[in-house]
C-alpha cells in the first residue's frame, strides 16, 4: 500500500489512532507519516504564540519518534507540519505524498472540543483525496488486525465502488467479508438493484479467493441495521461510500456517511466515490 497518513493533535484520541494506524502499517506494510496542523490563524495569535505552538509540536513529535518507531516493524515513521484548515491541510498533505489512506480519531458526538481531531473527523473525510479510517479514541486495537470487514450493500449507483478496496484489505489481514443487502424501500425496482449489486459483490469476492458470507436485511435506519449487524459478526471495520453532496462552497457528507462515522464504536472506512473525488479536486 502508498504511504499513510495519521492526523495527529497530540490528544488521546490522535495518539489512540496512531497506535492503530501502526498495526495497520505492520499488516500492510507502509510508511507512516504523522500530521499536525497549526489552526491558529489569528494573525495577532500567529505573530506571538506561532514559534510556540510549533516548537512544543516539534519536541512532541521527536518523543513519539522515540518511543514509536521500533514498533513499526516494516516501513518508516516520520512527520510533517502544516499550517491552516485542519481538514484542508490533512488533504493537501495526503495529496503531496499520493497517500493511499488517512487515519484519523474521533470522539464520536459527544461535545468534546478540546482538540481538533473529533470536531473535524468527518471534514477530513469530506475532503480526502484517498480512503479514511476513522477510529474511536476507546476502540480496543487488536494485534491480530482486521479480521472481519463489513461490507453494506445499499440501492446507491457507488455502493460497489468500496468493493476491491475492501478486498485488498481483506487480502492483507486475510480477513473475512460479511456482506450486508440492505432493503430500505419496499419498492421492487430498488430491492432488485440491491440484489444485483450484491451478487457481482459476492461473484467479486468468491474471484478474489476471500472468504466471505451473505446476509441481507429491511431497514429503516441503515445506519442502525449497519452497526446492529456490525456488532453480531464481531466486526472490526466497516466499508462505506461516503455519498456525498457537492455545492459551489463545499463538500458535504451524505447522512449516512455521517451518522457512521459519529456514531460507530467500530472503525469505518470511508470511500469516496470517484466523481465526487474529480470534483473536489479540480
Amino acid at each position: 500500500m502508498k504511504d499513510i497518513i495519521v492526523a495527529i493533535d497530540f490528544s488521546k484520541g490522535s495518539l489512540h489512532a496512531l497506535d492503530y494506524a501502526i498495526e495497520f502499517a505492520n499488516h500492510v506494510k507502509s510508511n507512516l507519516m504523522m500530521v499536525w496542523v497549526n489552526s491558529q490563524l489569528n494573525q495577532e495569535t500567529f505573530n506571538s504564540e506561532s514559534n510556540q505552538y510549533k516548537d512544543e509540536a516539534v519536541k512532541n513529535f521527536e518523543d513519539l519518534l522515540e518511543s514509536k518507531s521500533d514498533k513499526l516493524k516494516y516501513g518508516k515513521l516520520t512527520y510533517k507540519m502544516r499550517k491552516g484548515k485542519v481538514y484542508q491541510e490533512i488533504a493537501s498533505q495526503a495529496k503531496a505524498i499520493n497517500a493511499g489512506l488517512i487515519i484519523a480519531g474521533t470522539h464520536g458526538v459527544t461535545g468534546f472540543e478540546e482538540f481538533w481531531i473529533g470536531s473535524n473527523a468527518y471534514r477530513i473525510v469530506s475532503y480526502a483525496p484517498c480512503p479514511v479510517i476513522t477510529v474511536r479514541y476507546d476502540f480496543n486495537i487488536k494485534p491480530e488486525g482486521i479480521k472481519s470487514i463489513v461490507l453494506p450493500i445499499d440501492n446507491s449507483s457507488d455502493t460497489r465502488q468500496k468493493i476491491p478496496y475492501a478486498v485488498h484489505l481483506a487480502k492483507a489481514f486475510n480477513a473475512e467479508i460479511h456482506l450486508l443487502a440492505i432493503y430500505s424501500t419496499n419498492l421492487k425496482s430498488m430491492q432488485r438493484r440491491v440484489e444485483n449489486s450484491a451478487l457481482m459483490a459476492q461473484r467479486y469476492i468468491e474471484e478474489a479467493g476471500i472468504k466471505y458470507s451473505l446476509s441481507s436485511k429491511h431497514a429503516e435506519n441503515i445506519t442502525n441495521s449497519t452497526l446492529e449487524y456490525a456488532q453480531l459478526v464481531d466486526a472490526d471495520l466497516i466499508a462505506i461510500m461516503t455519498e456525498q453532496e457537492t455545492n459551489a462552497s463545499n463538500i458535504l457528507l451524505g447522512p449516512f456517511a455521517q451518522q457512521m462515522v459519529n456514531y460507530s464504536q467500530i472503525p469505518v472506512l470511508s470511500i469516496q466515490p470517484k466523481e465526487i473525488y474529480e470534483i473536489s479536486t479540480r
